[in-house]
């Protein structure tokens, strides 16, 4: 029951790695690079989660390292590439009970701004995962998976508030898989940004997305806060620190990244 449990978290972010935004949120904005021009992210995340059953105290430790590089093919289009290098233990009463890492699900989207007024814009955000991670250990799906997301952002003189609202299929090719995990999930999620000083945003999150655990009733729910401080013009480094606030989401996480363009 453990075992799978911590699977199905682990699953969580594999499937859910698709939707980049301004580092550290998980919301995106609408924002785009613009014709011609390229955007470079490395951004990695290290989380914890303790969880208690039947008497067995289960600790798991996951991180990640994604790497994600995206270029305007029109000025309100961009077409994104994404690949995550994810690491996962898990124990059992102190015990290792599993220990996985690699290359997880690549991802393509395609963001599309077909809106912007008064500071007012909307975007759209489908998107493909690619089996490029082992569905063995847990790190991809073995299918072809996709998503949508709808994107609204307002923009203030020294503020922003973005809001996404998203669909995600998953598809399994092993049949433990099939049996645990849901096809069809859903993201609502806010954010929002405030410049505190000249080139230093603080940020805040919060959001919750369907249970990929077809046995649990309860979604994950998060909440993030976190820093993006503009280096120069085309530079950025961010760092955020994110908690769960249902069960089953992980405890908490910390989130640290860099952003160039170019």
């Amino acid at each position: 029951m453990i075992n799978r449990i911590l699977k199905a978290m682990f699953m969580v972010l594999v499937i859910t790695q698709a939707a980049f935004a301004a580092h550290p949120l998980i919301t995106d904005d609408s924002g785009t690079n613009g014709k011609g021009n390229f955007q470079f992210e490395l951004n990695s995340e290290f989380g914890f989660d303790k969880e208690s059953s039947d008497s067995i105290t289960a600790k798991e430790r996951d991180a990640e390292v994604k790497t994600s590089i995206s270029y305007g093919i029109a000025e309100s289009a961009d077409i994104i590439l994404g690949l995550p290098y994810q690491w996962n233990r898990a124990e059992e009463d102190g015990t290792l009970i599993s220990e996985e890492n690699g290359i997880s699900d690549m991802s393509v989207e395609l963001k599309w701004r077909f809106y912007e007024q008064d500071g007012l814009s909307f975007a759209l955000k489908p998107g493909l995962t690619l089996p490029t991670g082992s569905e063995d250990k847990g790190l991809g799906t073995g299918r072809v998976c996709y998503s949508i997301f709808f994107i609204t952002s307002k923009k203030f003189d020294s503020s922003a508030f973005h809001i996404n609202a998203g669909y995600l299929r998953n598809e399994y090719t092993l049949e433990t898989d099939k049996d645990a995990q849901r096809k069809d999930l859903w993201h609502f999620s806010v954010a929002g940004t405030y410049e505190i000083v000249e080139n230093l945003q603080l940020i805040a999150n919060i959001g919750i997305e369907k249970n990929s655990d077809i046995n649990s009733k309860i979604d994950p729910a998060f909440a993030l806060a976190g820093l993006i401080w503009a280096v120069t013009k085309n530079f950025d480094v961010d760092m955020g620190f994110k908690m769960g606030l249902t069960e089953p989401e992980t405890d908490y996480a910390i989130l640290t990244g860099l952003t160039l363009r170019f």
